[in-house]
């Protein structure tokens, strides 16, 4: 019975404290989600300065709800932890009620035991009846043992009383969690029929006006055709001149070789005409020792492509840097969340689609726009009345634009972090700025390089 009872309250012990690691992980993901529909709200309140709906503000709603659903799925996670809680607290307690119930009718026995043989008499004779010394000292070691025993009897009863006090206490705790957390359940639900009316509106507005939405996506792909075109004009510029240094330094080194070859010959002619002995030559090596110092960057990867691009050693360290960062590099903007993805996209409620050579990222007009990684500017530029820079990383470039008050010109070294401008105002009047990332052969989905928020 009591191996029993051991095996079961280890059982429930293990679970519970199971139960308080996933508390844990349940209300920091809740907190996370929390702070981010926080962050969505008040972007939100921000752009509804602009009367006119945009798809910004829909695909910010969408995400919204997107966080709202996840949040009510923590919470309902939550509830059944403390279901869980509660249902072993109540096993806990009966088993501990039972356990009560045999100490205090065994301790009853005792006490009934005791008062029949209450008496001085009962006690010496029990004694002094005793067949020699050696069974009288163990019958009143007995007795003294007996009457201890007792004692233990008392003193469990008032520690399984004091456990199972403990566990209604916490068993109220969690009844009264559970419920504070039923209500906030029910708190979230009710929001969340109010942003799902919120996107319906939004909806159903940019539907109205389907034809004003369509000429706003092929506004924008024609600036993204204007950004791609003069991106790939720059990355086109950038490997001619890497070409033209590299062929550049090429004949100086063959220079050097052959001036180092004939100076070698020469000496070696003098020293022939005046009888030396050749031994006494020293050649010098080849290859020059400054060759070795592309080892200082990091070894890539035996199956990358290469281009003239990292012919240099800073040109290839910035590669290297650049490609080690994949899946961490900073977001270029500290608030705001991607309207337009990477690739194709839909608008719901319309038949309208497009695609998109980079990420829409909808934030305040006048929000700071900062370098994802370190590199040099290779172009700063105007596309559609607005600015847009393009920043080389080895093989690797990123562009961000529409872009105003812009604080960098062709050629500054930047690092990540350091701040390009300004996000400006989009067609429909919110904020936005549109991040790009290309190899060198075509553009990449740049959410792939960024780090999760």
């Amino acid at each position: 019975m009591l191996k029993k009872w051991l095996f079961l309250f280890f059982c429930c012990t293990a679970l519970i404290v199971h139960a308080q690691e996933t508390k844990e992980d349940i209300q920091k993901k809740q907190q996370q989600l929390q702070h981010e529909i926080d962050n969505l709200n008040n972007t939100l309140s921000q752009i509804r300065s602009n009367k006119k709906q945009s798809l910004g503000q829909l695909a910010l709603v969408q995400r919204k709800i997107a966080a709202r659903n996840e949040l009510i799925i923590s919470i309902n996670k939550d509830l059944h932890r403390l279901d869980d809680n509660i249902y072993l607290d109540q096993i806990q307690i009966n088993h501990l009620n039972k356990e009560l119930d045999t100490l205090k009718m065994n301790y009853a026995k005792s006490l009934v035991f005791a008062y029949r043989n209450r008496s001085n008499y009962d006690y010496l004779n029990f004694i002094f009846s005793a067949t020699s010394f050696n069974d009288a000292i163990k019958r009143i070691a007995y007795l003294k043992s007996y009457r201890q025993y007792r004692e233990t009897q008392v003193n469990t009863i008032e520690k399984t009383q004091g456990i199972i006090t403990d566990k209604i206490n916490t068993l109220n705790s969690n009844k009264t969690e559970k419920s504070s957390t039923l209500a906030e359940q029910g708190k979230q639900l009710n929001v969340l029929q109010d942003d799902k009316k919120e996107q319906s509106q939004v909806v159903s507005q940019l539907k109205s006006k389907e034809s004003e939405v369509a000429t706003e996506i092929k506004t924008g792909q024609r600036s993204q055709q204007k950004l791609k075109s003069a991106l790939q004009v720059i990355i086109n510029r950038e490997i001619a001149e890497a070409r033209r240094k590299a062929e550049a330094e090429a004949k100086q080194k063959a220079q050097e070789e052959a001036q180092r070859k004939a100076a070698l010959a020469a000496q070696q002619n003098a020293t022939a005409s005046s009888g030396g002995n050749k031994s006494n030559v020293t050649t010098s090596p080849t290859t020059p020792a400054n060759n070795t110092s592309t080892n200082t960057t990091t070894t890539p990867k035996s199956n990358r492509t290469y281009n003239v691009l990292e012919s240099t050693p800073e040109g290839m360290e910035s590669s290297i840097n650049f490609e080690t960062h994949r899946g961490s590099l900073p977001w270029p903007v500290s608030s705001g969340y991607v309207s337009i993805h990477y690739g194709s996209y839909e608008i719901p409620g319309t038949l309208l689609k497009g695609n998109s050579d980079g990420i829409t990222i909808s934030l305040p007009v006048g929000a700071t726009v900062k370098a994802v990684a370190d590199g040099d500017v290779s172009a700063v530029f105007d596309v559609d009345g607005h600015t847009a820079i393009v920043i080389r990383h080895g093989k690797y470039f990123t562009a961000y634009s529409n872009l105003s008050g812009v604080q960098v010109t062709k050629g500054t070294a930047v690092h990540a972090g350091t701040v390009l401008g300004k996000a400006d105002a989009g067609q429909s009047g919110d904020g936005e700025m549109v991040f790009s990332v290309s190899n060198g052969a075509g553009f990449t989905n740049p959410e792939s390089w960024l780090k999760a928020r």
